[in-house]
């Protein structure tokens, strides 16, 4: 049986986000001070997640990515990890994170079965790092970047936000570390989710501008053949072949028509897509002793009633209630 919405779109990845708690402050996703976080009694336990998981299985679900805020605050994530490994019909886990606590922990996580990785970082420079993140920490996320490469991490990839006024001068020293490292980095257009409601269309670095800038600064990019088309990003590497630069353009070219995601909050709520208005109670389920039968048809449900796109080019577009921190990456 699979996830199949009214659009034709089948869903086998879901994002969990395990806390909304974080311990930098990335202005386009949280206030800087005052944040109101969930009481920790609202969080969805380890073993409700994984009991989630194995329901969502026999639907199709296959891929996992774990977020937040940022999960490595989440204490003993290797745990869950290491449940939801187990689990018959999961191919492929994987954890977004911020990195700073990265070092201390790649080596449980990996022993857990964790694999796959996604390092937020938005820029190669400890001053504009801090600029962006309000907090310090910059050479503590390259130190977790070495660690998580010679535990054996694979792939390894770069979340950069491109924001116009703020991110130019950041576009050559990444595609340079791309060559330098064979880490993958991933420029992600601005979006409107930033809890301070400040996002302007007119602070969106385009993905045409990203890859023109990095072809002219460095070499061509040339796409990837045969790519993933249920992934975010259009990949290209540089014309010799050294270095992958993926581009996620949410806002200018978004890929709606091959979503293959859907998501549940750090507080048990189903969403069927990032800028969604709907949400589904999973957790009053989990713990009021509904039935996995009742989980399953709540999963469905989400699903078929999402909508052809989040319209974040259109006049229709309403931001949604839930900054990025509260929804999960």
């Amino acid at each position: 049986m699979s996830l199949v919405d009214l659009f034709g779109r089948v869903h086998t990845n879901l994002r969990i986000s395990v806390t909304d708690r974080c311990n930098i402050r990335c202005f386009y996703c949280m206030p800087e001070t005052n944040v109101q976080f969930m009481d920790r009694s609202e969080l969805l336990t380890f073993e409700e997640i994984t009991r989630f998981v194995r329901v969502a299985v026999p639907l199709g679900l296959r891929k996992i990515r774990l977020t937040g805020g940022e999960p490595l605050v989440r204490r003993n994530l290797d745990q869950l990890v290491a449940q939801i490994a187990g689990i018959e019909g999961i191919e492929d886990i994987g954890l977004t994170t911020n990195g700073l606590l990265l070092a201390e922990q790649a080596h449980a996580l990996y022993a857990a079965g964790l694999r796959r990785l996604n390092v937020s970082l938005d820029a190669l420079d400890p001053q504009k790092f801090e600029q962006i993140t309000r907090r310090r920490g910059y050479e503590q996320v390259r130190e977790g970047l070495k660690v998580a490469q010679q535990v054996g991490f694979s792939p390894i990839k770069i979340n950069s936000v491109a924001i116009r006024g703020l991110s130019e001068d950041q576009l050559i020293p990444f595609g340079h570390f791309a060559r330098e490292t064979g880490i993958e980095v991933r420029f992600i257009e601005f979006m409107p989710l930033d809890a301070d409601g400040g996002w302007r269309r007119d602070q969106v670095l385009s993905a045409r501008e990203i890859v023109e800038t990095l072809s002219r600064g460095i070499q061509p990019l040339l796409p990837v053949p045969n790519a993933d088309p249920h992934a975010p990003a259009t990949e290209y590497r540089f014309a010799d072949g050294v270095g992958c630069i993926g581009v996620i353009a949410s806002v200018t070219q978004p890929f709606c028509r091959q979503c293959d995601r859907f998501r549940i909050t750090a507080d048990g709520k189903l969403r069927n897509c990032l800028f969604s208005h709907e949400e589904t109670d999973v957790r009053a389920l989990l713990r009021n002793g509904g039935e996995d039968a009742q989980i399953a048809q709540a999963i469905r449900d989400s699903i078929l009633a999402k909508g052809e796109g989040h319209e974040i080019s259109s006049e229709r577009f309403v931001q949604p209630n839930r900054p990025m921190y509260s929804i999960g990456g």
